[in-house]
């Protein structure tokens, strides 16, 4: 094993994109949910894109919980639910990759040593849908 240097994320926070983006997996889906979302039972337990929200920063922005939302990046935006919840910290948004736009929202700097995509960070910000 060979110890690494923390390096932080390609892109951080800034005054138009003061939230950072993490994306992830849900219980009722696998991967892009190409399978998944056929199944009408799964899809009733989560039938779309949703991102939750600290409720402090959901209030800074006038989101409450449930409400439609748009999550931009630098790279594009996503129409979304806001889910309205403690479970994640104050600056950081959670959205599932296993919908149509989530990816889109994504950066593909690479990591130096794994020479991998970093999915998993990007700035970003909510607004009501209009």
């Amino acid at each position: 094993m060979i110890p690494v240097e923390y390096k932080p994320p390609a892109e951080e926070t800034n005054s138009e994109y003061p939230l950072l983006l993490t994306t992830g997996r849900v219980v009722m889906h696998y991967n892009s949910g190409s399978m998944t979302r056929r199944s009408k039972s799964l899809l009733q337990r989560s039938p779309e894109l949703f991102v939750e929200i600290n409720p402090g920063d959901a209030a800074t922005a006038k989101i409450i919980n449930n409400e439609e939302v748009r999550v931009l990046t630098k790279r594009g935006e996503a129409a979304a639910i806001a889910s309205v919840t403690d479970k994640v910290p104050p600056g950081i948004v959670f959205v599932p990759f296993h919908f149509e736009g989530a990816n889109a929202l994504t950066i593909s700097a690479l990591d130096p040593v794994a020479k991998i995509p970093e999915y998993k960070v990007a700035a970003c910000r909510i607004e009501k849908r209009s």
